[in-house]
């Protein structure tokens, strides 16, 4: 990182205002050349940008100094005026200066370089950038703040507490410590492992708020998904046709309900076909249906839910939407809620919303927050578990051993904010036993 960096930070385009970041050992000196020099730190000042002797704008810069800045090293920013002229002119005269056009991420990834963030908050950065909803954004400000550093702080605390005990016998078998110590690690790992259990079974909670909460719209031929995918959609994003198989593939749409992102899928009816196009969209069909995290099984007068072959795919806690009240009534399946709606007089839709509301408040709200918000943490928190249970067997046995497979499942939480070591443990075992005195 001896070179400095340059970019936009704020997006393309036309605009009032455009800031160009530059983070790096130069900064100081760019900023003298280019007639923005005596800037003091942390205050705004107006200046004239100029090149080869050329005004290129008035702008107001702003100057950190490391490691007090959001790098960890010297940067500054230049709010220019947002035209394109205007912020190429700039680009090209940092460059003409010796600066290099930033890769993508490239200024959150200093900052974890240089110990600003871990590398779980350096995933916030990137979500709270992308964030659509509120509870998106509040995840990523959690995670940013440190939520989930700490929940996994919390691990590591307990994982090393048992691999010092381990440690201690293994490594100061001579010295004044208590025989069988390191079995005395088991009830710590016992906590441990149901805890990290907790964590994984918790997981698709994280994932959802992220990423959205995925319902798909089931139901044999002319149910009426379509026509209720549009109604949710508040669109006419769905051809609706009287013929049986119009909808032939999965069709999405990224709404929000409740404060909650949510992917709905539109899907064909499922039916037996020697369609081959049709076939294929059933079975796209199927599998957008198992992989769902609530399904809403749209049934309509016509048919009977022994002949639905989407009675199948149908959870007990799925959702009966039966269709098409205006033209009768239907019975429920017995054990599973249901709603009783009507997409052409609007009957029961705003029952609909509020239930599947409810819903994501249930599945996606929680008083700790989750341990787990991207897939790369799930794996490690598997990986954990996995050492710490091959840990737990291993201490009657061979507590050297034990000591392998709980470094290996260090090593895991070690991947997830970027932190662990050896001199962890080691400072562990001497605060806590005064071996060595």
């Amino acid at each position: 990182m001896t070179d400095t960096i340059f970019a936009l930070a704020t997006p393309a385009g036309r605009g009032a205002v455009a800031i160009i970041r530059i983070s790096g050992p130069d900064t100081a000196q760019v900023l003298e050349r280019i007639g923005a020099g005596g800037v003091k730190p942390r205050l705004a000042s107006v200046r004239n940008i100029k090149h080869d002797g050329r005004l290129v704008d008035q702008a107001l810069i702003l100057r950190f100094v490391g490691p007090n800045s959001y790098t960890g090293e010297d940067s500054a920013e230049l709010h220019l005026h947002g035209g394109r002229a205007v912020i190429e002119a700039a680009s090209l005269v940092l460059i003409a200066h010796g600066l290099r056009p930033a890769e993508a991420g490239e200024f959150t990834r200093r900052a974890f370089q240089n110990g600003r963030m871990d590398l779980a908050q350096a995933e916030a950065v990137a979500d709270l950038i992308d964030a659509e909803t509120e509870a998106q954004k509040a995840q990523a400000l959690g995670q940013l703040d440190g939520a989930l550093s700490q929940t996994y702080a919390g691990f590591r605390r307990e994982l090393l507490k048992a691999l010092s005990l381990v440690e201690a016998e293994i490594d100061f078998p001579d010295e004044e410590v208590p025989d069988n110590l390191a079995r005395t690690a088991g009830p710590v790992l016992d906590q441990l492992m149901a805890d990290l259990n907790a964590a994984l079974a918790d997981s698709d909670r994280g994932r959802r708020v992220r990423e959205g909460y995925r319902i798909v719209l089931i139901g044999e031929t002319n149910a009426g998904k379509s026509s209720l995918f549009n109604a949710l959609t508040a669109r006419e994003a769905a051809i609706v046709t009287p013929i049986a198989g119009t909808t032939r593939d999965v069709l999405d749409a990224d709404i929000m309900i409740g404060g909650y992102a949510v992917t709905l899928s539109d899907t064909a009816g499922l039916r037996d076909s020697d369609d081959v196009v049709e076939a294929e969209g059933i079975r796209r069909a199927r599998a957008r249906a198992e992989g769902a995290d609530l399904r809403l099984w749209v049934r309509s007068p016509s048919e009977t839910a022994n002949d639905d072959p989407a009675a199948q795919f149908a959870k007990a806690d799925d959702l009966q939407v039966l269709n098409k009240a205006d033209l009768g009534a239907l019975a429920p399946v017995e054990g599973m809620q249901h709603l009783t709606v009507s997409t052409q007089t609007g009957q029961g839709l705003a029952e609909l919303h509020d239930w599947i509301a409810a819903r994501l408040a249930r599945d996606l709200s929680g008083a700790d927050f989750p341990a787990v918000t991207r897939e790369r943490h799930r794996r490690r928190l598997v990986e954990a578990l996995s050492g710490v249970e091959a840990g737990r067997r291993a201490l009657d046995i061979a507590p050297e051993m034990a000591g392998d497979d709980l470094r290996r499942a260090a090593d895991s939480l070690s991947r997830v904010t970027g932190a662990i070591g050896v001199e962890d443990i080691l400072g562990e075992v001497f605060s806590s036993f005064c071996i060595g005195k």
